[in-house]
């Protein structure tokens, strides 16, 4: 960036700058993180391997009608953002049991869910990202009832698509978070944060290879390289 931006935020995958009063730019790392931060690596060419596949997913969102905080992809690791003030829950939208969820359950990974489940987790490191329900939603404030239902609604319809985007290069969305936020310009209710192999867990529908960061969490090797397939099939480039 030629212009030296105002830094506002730095989180385990992205820095935010201030661009305007009701835009930011978000500036995608290499840097790794899992259990809570507990773990931490760097993956090479993970930035701007996210960048390209977030940018790519919000822009089918946002012309299927999901209100997001993408505007434009601006570099090889960048995009200009709609401001928003973020909703501090984590929503977790899950078509298979993986994961907590399996361990939780004692339910075998990969074992189709009979019905799309959303859970919600309290968006707060120092805590550990605990599960919370609606009615602790409700009753700490964290937004109101017409917000939460929207934010359901939004979750289903985002699946939806992303599993058809995903099925049609031969990959299974198992599950994956999602982060929603108030912007700051229109007052509306809007998707933010990203859509990328960190937040998804993306597996070969044939072999149900891992494409997403459980390999860096449960150390599988070849991370890079599952990244890469992800953006590959989906015929984009960094």
């Amino acid at each position: 960036m030629a212009v030296k931006l105002k830094k506002l935020y730095e989180g385990k995958a992205k820095i935010i700058y201030a661009k305007t009063s009701k835009e930011v730019i978000a500036t995608y790392k290499n840097d790794a993180t899992a259990f809570n931060n507990l773990k931490k690596g760097s993956i090479k060419n993970k930035g701007a391997i996210n960048n390209a596949i977030s940018s790519y997913l919000f822009q089918i969102l946002n012309h299927c009608d999901i209100p997001t905080h993408f505007i434009k992809k601006i570099d090889k690791k960048s995009q200009l953002l709609k401001k928003v003030d973020i909703i501090p829950i984590e929503v977790l939208v899950r078509n298979f049991f993986a994961g907590s969820l399996s361990k939780k359950f004692g339910v075998k990974e990969g074992t189709q869910l009979s019905d799309t489940l959303i859970e919600y987790c309290l968006k707060s490191d120092e805590l550990g990202d605990p599960h919370i329900s609606s009615e602790h939603i409700l009753n700490l404030g964290l937004c109101d009832l017409n917000e939460l239902e929207l934010i359901d609604e939004y979750s289903l319809r985002i699946n939806d698509i992303l599993r058809s985007t995903f099925y049609s290069i031969g990959i299974n969305l198992v599950d994956f978070k999602l982060e929603f936020g108030i912007c700051k310009k229109t007052d509306e209710l809007v998707l933010a944060d990203e859509i990328s192999p960190d937040t998804c867990r993306l597996w070969d529908l044939k072999t149900n290879k891992k494409l997403d960061k459980d390999r860096f969490r449960r150390d599988l090797g070849n991370i890079e390289e599952a990244y890469e397939e992800v953006l590959n099939r989906l015929n984009l480039t960094i």
